[in-house]
């Protein structure tokens, strides 16, 4: 397994530092808001690398956080009038729902910023003792980042004149432009927190740290985690200050592999609040399916910056269809686990840095095959129990197929429409039983009338959406 490493920018033959073990980190959601596409998009990627890593036979440890205390939740809990636990656990609660209707699975260590403070306290401890913080007047704790010789060399990053004087009009009393805060200070009655430095609250940078430090991190290997992950937009500052702060408290050094996703764009522009075009996954699920965005978000590969259009996203449903409609001919058979050359071809294309165009070209290839041949006259049985292991194998690595085919098929009627016809069906089911035929083809038409199409099957009648 090959992985494109952002920091050493070049792909890197993956080996973790146990033997079929993998840790990984990824840097979660701030709780304030509804989650938007940018946020969809680095949850179905890790997930993406998640499944590859489990299929490759690994052992993964999967950790990402929340963070629940920011100046934009205490700015959002005054202007609601609700408690900071009010509205992070509303906003956490609806992550967790969006993520799941896109197949997002659980990370198995989701820690909280509000439940890692004494793992916060002990970090900064250490770097004030190794020099590499220290206390201001005004009871903030920086880090310095002129005793950090590494500084920088994570993002390639020369800092600007301009960069630092906009960094120095921020504090008086930093010693140096680029120091960054790991305790802020609060003197009024704004929300705060005890700790051995004073009332105050964390630095944005210092959770992460912290909570690879206690959750993932082995004392007798050299990196806290095998792979870091996150936003393009996360290189600079909050990687960079995240692998400082590390490096200079513990034996670590943060990450081997280091794995950055793409931007989404609306219509070209990068998506942002400022720009007025940020686009909510919760509206987005209004109106297509979890499924049906999962494949569109993971139609291009995860370091391209992604486009978001209803063009494409049309166009992708219909390859997403053909996966559906193949799965749909072989509908109530039963498969084989046996292992086919084209699990092997599809898992190889995915081992080369989640290689997706590859992948889908892969897919398009076997369901074009796999229909050809049942096509052809012959009952096809071991191929049909391989086409079923296939879309099973599809399901299992990329989260692709995994709904009863009939029920994908009427994807845009709405639950009201979805009972009527289903109570239609079972009348005109009884109907045939009784053999009143002229009743069961009268409930048909009725049916037929909301635009879709009914097939009779072994299994039963399903009806889709034409």
């Amino acid at each position: 397994m090959y992985i494109y490493d952002s920091v050493q920018k070049t792909k890197r033959k993956f080996i973790p530092q146990r033997d079929a073990k993998v840790t990984l980190y990824v840097c979660g959601p701030t709780v304030y808001d509804d989650a938007h596409l940018g946020h969809a998009k680095s949850a179905l990627v890790f997930d993406l690398l998640t499944r590859v890593l489990k299929a490759n036979g690994y052992d993964v440890t999967y950790a990402r956080n929340i963070t629940d205390i920011d100046d934009k939740i205490i700015k959002k809990s005054i202007e609601q009038h609700k408690s900071i636990k009010e509205i992070t656990d509303f906003y956490t609660q609806a992550y967790h729902e969006e993520m799941s209707k896109l197949g997002v699975m659980r990370p198995n260590i989701e820690p909280k910023a509000t439940e890692s403070l004494e793992a916060m306290f002990e970090l900064i401890q250490k770097l004030i003792d190794n020099n590499h913080a220290y206390k201001t007047e005004d009871g903030d704790v920086y880090f310095d980042t002129s005793s950090d010789s590494e500084y920088l060399k994570l993002s390639h990053r020369i800092q600007d004149e301009d960069e630092k004087m906009q960094r120095v009009e921020s504090s008086s009393q930093k010693k140096h432009s680029a120091d960054f805060a790991l305790w802020k200070s609060v003197r009024d009655d704004s929300i705060s927190f005890d700790s051995p430095f004073g009332k105050g609250r964390p630095g944005w940078h210092i959770e992460c740290s912290a909570m690879i430090e206690k959750h993932l991190a082995q004392k007798d290997v050299k990196y806290a985690v095998d792979i870091h992950g996150g936003g393009a937009d996360l290189l600079f500052p909050h990687h960079e200050n995240e692998a400082a702060q590390t490096r200079c408290a513990t034996n670590h050094v943060l990450a081997n592999y280091w794995m950055h996703n793409g931007f989404v764009n609306i219509e070209g522009e990068k998506m942002s609040k400022s720009l007025g075009n940020s686009f909510f996954l919760k509206d987005a699920l209004k109106v297509y399916d979890g499924e049906v965005l999962r494949f569109y978000l993971l139609s291009t590969h995860y370091r391209s910056n992604f486009n978001f259009n209803e063009e494409d996203l049309s166009a992708s449903k219909k390859r997403l269809d053909k996966i559906y409609r193949l799965k749909k001919r072989l509908f109530g058979l039963s498969h084989n686990s046996e292992r086919t050359a084209f699990q092997d071809s599809l898992l190889k294309a995915l081992n080369d840095d989640l290689n997706i165009s590859a992948s889908l070209a892969l897919i398009d290839e076997m369901i074009s095959h796999a229909n050809e041949v049942l096509d052809t006259a012959g009952k096809h049985k071991e191929f049909k129990k391989e086409t079923l292991s296939n879309l099973a194998y599809i399901e299992k690595v990329l989260g692709f197929g995994v709904k009863n085919p009939y029920e994908y098929f009427q994807l845009g009627v709405d639950e009201e429409t979805k009972v009527k016809i289903n109570a239609l069906i079972s009348k005109r089911d009884e109907a045939k039983k009784a053999k009143d035929f002229a009743t069961s083809d009268k409930l048909r038409d009725e049916i037929l009338a909301y635009g879709v199409n009914l097939m009779d099957t072994p299994q039963g009648t399903f009806w889709e959406k034409i």
